[in-house]
């Protein structure tokens, strides 16, 4: 099939919360002509992030008060969409993903191959480990790719990567507006990607942990896992008509 005439335009968007000291180098790992606006959502940092944004020429948004991961990430779609952005791909300003993989991310989007695609940091045990991901992290993480997989007839290598892309036709059906402000968001948006039949795909990504990345404890990691498996049972209850939930309802 031939490629589009048509250029995408492609943005992306940064959910950011005191990542002062790791923003330029996320920026200036994004290849050179890939993209074409980069949008920073602050949500309430207590850091010069929205200072240092500003120097890069990066449109910045500021929240007044902090909305939490997922209320952060809902003002990045908007924001994009009314950017008339074709491709959104979303890359957490902390260093923690490798935005040099960028043009591979949006090129399986632009060649019609997938409609969402994911950075997978746990290609090997042993690279996810040597990269700082903990072992509790790891292995909860496998646990809960593999159970969500089973679940929604997938095939991913990580479900729980905060390095995405989608194209605007997902951004325009599914519901996001409606899901939690919490970390959970990035969980519900797949499960709602897959129940809505997009095609869902990923590339190898580096893990990288250390000091300046975002990263959250183990009890809240435990609290994500609970409610990443309850937004797989919600679907299941919503498809067997016994619990009507928004989030599985088209726009």
């Amino acid at each position: 099939m031939a490629k589009s005439s048509v250029k995408s335009k492609v943005i992306v968007v940064m959910p950011a919360y005191n990542a002062e000291k790791t923003i330029a180098r996320t920026i200036a790992d994004i290849p050179p002509g890939s993209v074409d606006e980069i949008i920073l959502v602050d949500d309430c940092s207590k850091d010069k992030t929205i200072e240092v944004a500003e120097k890069l020429g990066l449109h910045v948004i500021r929240h007044p008060q902090n909305r939490g991961y997922g209320g952060n990430q809902k003002t990045c779609y908007r924001a994009a969409l009314e950017a008339q952005a074709d491709i959104v791909v979303m890359i957490h300003p902390d260093y923690q993903y490798d935005a040099r993989l960028v043009p591979y991310l949006t090129g399986l989007l632009k060649d019609d191959i997938c409609d969402v695609v994911l950075g997978n940091r746990i290609r090997t045990r042993q690279e996810a480990l040597k990269g700082g991901m903990p072992a509790y992290k790891y292995l909860s993480n496998r646990f809960l790719t593999i159970i969500e997989n089973l679940c929604m007839r997938q095939n991913l290598g990580e479900w729980h990567s905060g390095l995405r892309a989608y194209t605007r036709r997902v951004l325009e059906t599914i519901p996001w507006e409606r899901n939690s402000d919490d970390f959970v968001f990035d969980c519900q948006f797949l499960v709602q990607a897959s129940a809505f039949g997009f095609r869902l795909g990923d590339i190898p990504a580096p893990a990288r942990y250390f000091e300046e990345a975002s990263s959250i404890n183990f009890f809240r990691s435990v609290q994500y896992g609970i409610s990443s498996l309850n937004s797989v049972f919600r679907y299941y209850l919503h498809r067997a008509h016994l619990w009507k939930s928004p989030l599985f309802d088209p726009k």
